[in-house]
């Protein structure tokens, strides 16, 4: 993002015409990847494992699991980092406009974030991102003044080095010769199976234990990506990236296609030994890979919609997912109750019964209910109920939640989410 070039900004058309609505699409479009995504966790405790889940072992099954490895695990969370990092720049913006001070404002966003976060890693989802996010977010607040080469770099470097450690670790296992312990994982995914079906309480207690066995893995290959993602992010909200996204066509082009050039190799890699599940060195050379090329895969993705969303029939799907990505974080709280109600103790108990096929059109549906929910919500509302919420504490004073009626040129996009 350092190459992006230096375009005025033009005030009112050109403006009004984005409104930043892109930014709203692509965060709605990144929620249904991230929902993909989560509900292997949901419907399955063999996710993630490192041994054949039981209810994955058709061909249909592993077709699916296959195309959800390939397709979305490891990108969209990706996307959604870079959301973040741009929808920052807003936040500036916002903070501006209103003659207040950034800092103590942000601080107090991202303290609501790490609340919000942890009550919905334990309660609901232990593989909550908004911890993580609120940590990476004041890394972030702290280095806002730096100018774009420097985060350039560091966004490289953070890539390059996460990816090189995971590369490092199954060189040494390889070296080492050290087996892997399924009966070890096994058990262990069958007394989860019984702790989720159990009751609330001993789903809270899996939770915690989860907690404590993974920190380490969200601290070594989540966090560096994402806070790479915030910085590239960061960049792009001060180019404006998407306020004059007509500008930027050639660019977005050249993301499209050296993104698949170079990110469909590297997603392969990872894809093909996770869903074999036979050679646990062959799956950490796959996760290196996937961690140094995921990025490029992910600019395709963006870059991809935001060209669609450029073409008349295009700016139909901005309108469609917009509204889901004006209201992200109730959104992606919600994809976790609903699912917890679903597949958990505190519902149907729906975990084990199902195989990556069923599970993923479970999440298709969840999502295309949340499109239309998004948009009824928003007739009448300003704010999803979690985005009025961490505005509120954010600015320490009750917004405004019903709408008023209010030309259509005149609505903008929240950065909230």
């Amino acid at each position: 993002m350092s190459s992006l070039p230096d375009l005025p900004v033009q005030p009112g058309a050109t403006r009004g015409r984005e409104r930043q609505s892109l930014v709203d699409a692509l965060r709605g479009f990144a929620l249904l990847g991230i929902l993909v995504v989560n509900i292997a966790s949901f419907s399955s405790t063999y996710y993630g494992a490192g041994i054949p889940d039981p209810m994955a072992q058709s061909v249909l099954e592993r077709a699916a699991l296959l195309v959800r490895t390939l397709v979305f695990e490891t990108k969209f969370y990706l996307l959604f980092s870079f959301l973040f990092g741009y929808s920052f720049t807003l936040q500036m913006q916002s903070a501006e406009r209103d003659g207040k001070a950034f800092a103590p404002r942000m601080g107090r966003r991202l303290v609501g974030l790490w609340v919000l976060g942890l009550a919905h890693a334990v309660v609901l989802y232990h593989g909550d991102i908004l911890t993580t996010y609120a940590v990476l977010g004041a890394v972030l607040l702290m280095l806002r003044r730096r100018g774009d080469v420097f985060m350039a770099r560091c966004a490289i470097g953070l890539v390059l080095v996460t990816s090189l450690l995971w590369a490092s670790i199954g060189f040494l296992l390889t070296k080492a010769g050290i087996p892997s312990d399924t009966r070890t994982a096994h058990a262990d995914a069958v007394a989860a199976l019984a702790a989720y079906r159990g009751t609330p309480f001993t789903v809270i207690v899996q939770h915690l234990r989860e907690l404590s066995q993974i920190w380490w893995i969200t601290g070594l290959v989540q966090a560096p990506t994402a806070l790479a993602m915030f910085f590239a992010g960061f960049i792009a909200g001060r180019r404006e990236l998407f306020v004059n996204a007509d500008a930027y066509r050639p660019l977005f082009r050249r993301l499209l296609l050296w993104g698949l050039i170079i990110g469909l190799p590297g997603a392969a890699v990872y894809a093909f030994p996770s869903i074999r599940l036979d050679n646990a060195v062959k799956e950490l050379y796959g996760l290196a890979a996937t961690l140094l090329t995921a990025p490029f895969l992910t600019a395709a993705y963006a870059a991809g919609m935001v060209l669609l969303m450029m073409t008349p029939r295009g700016r139909m799907l901005e309108g469609v997912l917009a509204p889901a990505g004006r209201m992200a974080l109730t959104n992606y709280l919600l994809q976790s109750l609903v699912c917890a109600w679903l597949f958990l103790a505190y519902g149907l108990r729906w975990i084990g019964t199902m195989g990556p096929l069923a599970a993923t059109g479970i999440a298709f549906v969840i999502f295309a209910a949340q499109l239309v929910l998004s948009r009824w919500w928003l007739r009448w509302f300003v704010y999803g109920p979690v985005e009025w919420l961490l505005r509120a504490f954010t600015n320490l004073e009750l917004p405004p939640m019903r709408r008023k009626p209010v030309a259509p040129a005149q609505r903008g996009s929240s950065v909230d989410s």
